[in-house]
């Protein structure tokens, strides 16, 4: 029987992975950043990654567990992504795979396998302030794409996995009608459509005074708070926490979708805007977490 030690967390990104290892007191014992596989449709080279990042754990000493999580519409239970669009996978199994690797690898730990988003409202939700575990509170990274998490009364909504992925819906009406929402309301999005190589690098374009990196950032605002406005009325969030790439340019960011959402909800609650408080790693914390909840499940079966 194992004990409750070291785990890792991988939190697979549409351009990158991110990995943590935790020990049994919390303590980051390394952290590590790999590009994600392109023209990996079947998440071979996926699992190939993942395993050598096991291998580099194991290396420091024992490895009890690993938790891995992936964007998309992700089936947790079957440990299935029926959907990820910007890693162009439908009904992959990645766990499977994943698994088969570990196998072939003489890697013998649980895996735990979810979504990123909903691990990110997990690492952002849990030992915070007793008020994120009340009521509605949404997680809404905005990173190479876009989704959102729900979390009510301190459990995640997982919505059979179809819940959250905001991003995808299309714009009907306007400028940008027949796009996704996370094609103009994205990190990746601004890069993209400013000409800029990042989104940091769109951001401090925008405080130069570039005129197009200034017209995409808005854009990205105006959609953005559209979404986050039904966000609010349909769950009745009182905090929305705002992660991802986009979240670090501060205040450039907040003061206008705050503004943005206050023109929204006329007479309604309108919810606080708070920066994730675990930055861009919330996914690879979540995803350590979901790792030492699979690995107490073994210790105590």
């Amino acid at each position: 029987m194992r004990g409750a030690g070291a785990v890792l967390g991988v939190d697979v990104g549409g351009t990158g992975i991110k990995a943590r290892l935790t020990g049994a007191d919390g303590l980051v014992l390394d952290e590590t950043r790999v590009p994600t596989p392109r023209g990996d449709t079947d998440a071979t080279m996926l699992a190939t990654v993942v395993a050598e990042l096991a291998e580099r754990a194991l290396r420091r000493g024992d490895l009890d567990a690993v938790g891995l999580v992936t964007p998309g519409v992700v089936d947790d239970g079957a440990g299935t992504v029926v959907l990820a669009v910007n890693l162009g996978w439908r009904d992959v199994p990645v766990r499977d795979r994943v698994r088969a690797e570990f196998a072939a690898r003489g890697i013998d730990v649980p895996l735990a396998f979810g979504h990123d988003v909903r691990a990110g409202a997990l690492a952002e939700t849990s030992g915070a302030a007793p008020a994120l575990t009340r009521g509605s509170v949404a997680f809404v990274p905005v990173g190479t794409g876009l989704a959102s998490a729900l979390v009510v009364d301190g459990v995640v909504v997982a919505g059979g996995g179809w819940a959250g992925e905001i991003g995808q819906v299309r714009i009907p009406t306007g400028p940008h009608a027949g796009r996704r929402v996370e094609e103009i309301a994205s990190a990746g999005g601004v890069a993209r459509r400013s000409g800029a190589t990042s989104a940091h690098e769109a951001m401090l374009r925008v405080r130069a005074g570039d005129p197009v990196a200034t017209t995409v950032w808005h854009e990205c605002i105006d959609v953005l708070a559209d979404a986050l406005a039904w966000t609010t009325t349909v769950a009745g969030c009182h905090t929305i926490i705002v992660g991802g790439g986009l979240a670090e340019s501060g205040p450039l960011l907040f003061d206008p979708l705050r503004t943005a959402l206050v023109e929204r909800l006329p007479g309604l609650r309108v919810p606080v805007l708070a920066p994730a408080r675990h930055g861009d790693a919330a996914g690879a914390i979540g995803a350590g977490l979901l790792a030492r909840t699979a690995l107490d499940a073994e210790v105590h079966a």
